[in-house]
């Protein structure tokens, strides 16, 4: 399984990273894949590729303020969380998306 994050907050500065190390460490803990991307005060880091669009499974937007490019992610499951929910609720968030991607199959 394989996912993707983009992590943004209105500061562009804390919350934006926090997001994204607590999404990360959740997935990893589950064996999950993942790619996170931020969007901060200093643009964007870690920028997911056409390529990595085409092998994941789902992806994680955080909804705080608007994701650059999201059309990139037309046609893949879209889960739209507050930043901080991504950083206080990773473990559920990662879980709801495992348990959606499974009861897909």
């Amino acid at each position: 399984m394989k996912l993707l994050a983009v992590t943004a907050c209105p500061s562009g500065v804390a919350h934006t990273y926090m997001a994204a190390e607590a999404l990360e460490r959740a997935a990893k803990a589950k064996g999950i894949e993942i790619k996170v991307e931020t969007q901060g005060s200093i643009g964007i880091e870690n920028r997911i590729t056409m390529e990595d669009v085409k092998n994941a499974d789902a992806v994680i937007l955080t909804k705080d303020m608007g994701i650059k490019e999201r059309e990139r992610f037309n046609g893949k499951p879209i889960v739209n969380v507050g930043v901080g929910d991504a950083i206080k609720k990773a473990d559920q968030i990662i879980d709801k998306i495992i348990a959606y991607l499974n009861n897909k199959k």
